[in-house]
């Protein structure tokens, strides 16, 4: 077969034989999404007017959302997503006509099918509701759980399917909308969107938010909180809580020079502005690309801009992800391993191909130690995965971003970096603001770059790649001189050379974490304490690293640094660092003890997202 991938799915090559009696795959405006109740191709929602209250006492945004609607069929009814949310009037048009509403299916995750009836004509459908204990997008905080400790926080996370839990929408990567928001909050706090928003609180509280591009309600994302306002650029700035934005400022100092190195590499910048906001330590991710504002952890503030890569990678989001999007949540990779692949790209142009090198070579390591984990799942080591019926949630990180950037590396090695640049403009710029699926890019690949090629197809093998399981064996091979040199010291140490005579002076944050990441399993006590002793490992303020040396105290019964691995858990939110320390503990008696004490503290300070996971862990029967 001369075509780059040879499509093994029933579904797809039932589709080839019906290619003459339905539109090709290349002409289809919106695709079936088993993770979402609507109907786009029935009746789809264009424009979002959202006018809300945020009620920090009760705990609950309340208002309405208005949508615009195209009834392409002159339907009698339109069908949105909702979960846990109250429902409390619906109307019709302009003048606000009553309306009926019932709900349909429901599922744990999935939440229940909103329908409205609607007429052939109707073109905006009026949504009165209020929010529920049970939106897992959102996080009400304490004062005492900012770093200001005076005034409460709440901010949101609608990725994957999480937007309707805190607003009825079509919840579906695949269709997208532009939006208006109207919030009231508290008059001394200041409320942010992925939108055109204000940065400067004003007396009334109350604040407008436009989006002007059309967006997918994953997207959809709110913060409310004592925030300031910073540029960084004449496209850039930061919001951050008073005591937290001069050094959020210097931290990312770069963004704009990132912008512009994007730009180069890409083409243009088509959201205006982008800006970063430092959120609490809870929140779960280590970023979020919510379009013109990204949400960030406070862990990658270490100070000295090391890990300022994940801004990057959010910021190549506004090409990958935002601008070409899955159209569904089986087709993530395309999202993730592009982003990945354009974030080492920025990197590459900005601080050198070394730097590039070491998180491509720390980013094999997250791929191989996560492919231990699901050995027994092979399952779910395809680039594409089939995902109906289950929580999209559940996807294999390390696979969707690592394996999907070494499938495009690999690309790139054998069909040359201009044109494959070449490639990728053309690709953003002909997919934007459009879904994307997997058969789709493979069939624009085949098109643009494989046509006729049997033997070039034969050498990418991208059937394994992005079908198979596993790692093909044509994947890139990574090598980095750092980190080789990183290796020597490591062999001396391990061979007797005391760790204050190792040549490590002018290391650098990489190079610390991958020499963290390759000691030994198991070491005595003396060692542990000789290393933290010289390098101070248990005070590092670099969250990475810090994270690496948690688990071998953890796998070292190292005492000593237990209040520092207490205190990581109980201030830190992000899931990606406090799912792999929880499972370590709760493979011992000991551990398990102290992991459920130091839980039943920290869990009130996490989001949900955090929190269902690790609940798995640690309370795998409710108890």
């Amino acid at each position: 077969m001369s075509t780059l991938i040879k499509i093994v799915s029933v579904f797809l090559i039932a589709a080839m034989f019906l290619s003459c009696t339905r539109k090709s795959i290349d002409e289809v405006e919106y695709f079936k999404d088993p993770h979402s109740y609507s109907r786009p191709d029935e009746a789809v929602v264009t424009h979002l007017n959202l006018d809300v209250i945020v009620d920090f006492t009760a705990k609950q945004i309340t208002g309405k959302a208005s949508y615009q609607i195209n009834n392409k069929t002159g339907s009698d009814v339109i069908r949105l997503d909702t979960r846990g949310l109250a429902i409390h009037k619906v109307t019709l048009g302009k003048d606000e006509t009553n309306t009926s509403f019932t709900f349909g299916d429901s599922s744990a995750y999935l939440g229940r099918e909103l329908k409205i009836t609607i007429t052939p004509k109707t073109d905006w459908i009026n949504i009165y509701y209020s929010t529920t204990n049970n939106a897992d997008a959102l996080q009400w905080l304490e004062p005492s759980q900012t770093a200001g400790k005076t005034k409460p926080f709440l901010f949101t996370q609608s990725q994957p399917i999480l937007a309707r839990t805190w607003i009825p929408c079509q919840d579906s990567p695949g269709i997208r909308m532009t939006y208006h928001a109207k919030i009231q909050c508290p008059p001394d706090l200041l409320a942010v969107m992925s939108a055109e928003n204000a940065t400067v609180k004003n007396s009334t509280g109350i604040y407008e938010c436009d989006m002007p591009q059309p967006v997918p309600s994953y997207l959809l994302a709110l913060a409310v909180g004592d925030i300031e306002f910073r540029p960084v650029g004449k496209r850039s700035g930061v919001y951050a809580e008073p005591s937290m934005i001069e050094k959020a400022a210097w931290e990312f100092a770069d963004t704009e020079k990132m912008m512009e190195t994007a730009e180069k590499l890409y083409g243009p910048y088509r959201w205006g502005r982008y800006d970063i906001i430092v959120l609490p330590p809870s929140f779960p991710f280590g970023g979020m690309e919510n379009p013109r504002l990204t949400f960030a952890t406070p862990t990658i503030m270490a100070g000295d801009r090391s890990l300022v890569s994940l801004i990057a990678h959010e910021l190549a989001h506004s090409w990958s992800g935002n601008l070409v999007t899955n159209a569904t949540w089986s087709d993530a990779w395309l999202n993730e391993g592009f982003t990945m692949y354009f974030e080492r790209r920025i990197d590459e142009e900005l601080y050198g191909k070394e730097f590039a090198e070491m998180e491509a070579v720390l980013g094999f390591q997250d791929l191989q130690d996560e492919l231990a984990q699901i050995k027994d799942r092979p399952e779910l080591t395809p680039l594409y995965i089939e995902l109906s019926g289950r929580n999209p949630d559940e996807l294999s990180a390390g696979i969707i971003y690592e394996k999907g950037y070494l499938f495009l590396r690999m690309m790139e090695e054998n069909i040359g970096r201009e044109k494959w640049d070449a490639f990728l403009n053309k690709y953003f710029n002909t997919f934007a603001f459009k879904p994307m699926t997997t058969e789709r890019f493979v069939n624009y690949v085949n098109k643009e770059l494989v046509s006729n090629d049997s033997n070039l197809s034969k050498k990418l093998k991208g059937d394994q790649w992005i079908y198979g399981r596993g790692i093909p064996d044509n994947c890139p091979v990574i090598t980095s001189d750092a980190f080789q040199k990183v290796d020597v010291q490591l062999k001396a140490w391990l061979s007797g050379t005391a760790a204050v005579q190792l040549e490590s002076k002018n290391w650098l944050s990489h190079q610390w974490i991958h020499f963290v990441r390759n000691l030994p399993e198991k070491m005595s006590r003396t060692q542990m304490t000789e290393l933290d002793q010289t390098f101070g490992f248990s005070k590092s303020g670099n969250a990475e690293m810090a994270f690496a040396w948690l688990t071998h105290v953890i796998d070292n019964d190292y005492s000593p640094a237990y209040g520092q691995l207490e205190n990581f858990l109980m201030n830190i939110g992000r899931r990606k660092f406090v799912e792999p320390l929880y499972t370590r503990l709760a493979k011992t008696q000991t551990g398990l003890e102290m992991a459920k004490r130091i839980y039943s503290n920290a869990r009130p300070s996490y989001h949900s997202i955090t929190y269902l996971t690790v609940d798995k862990i640690l309370l795998p029967n409710g108890n």
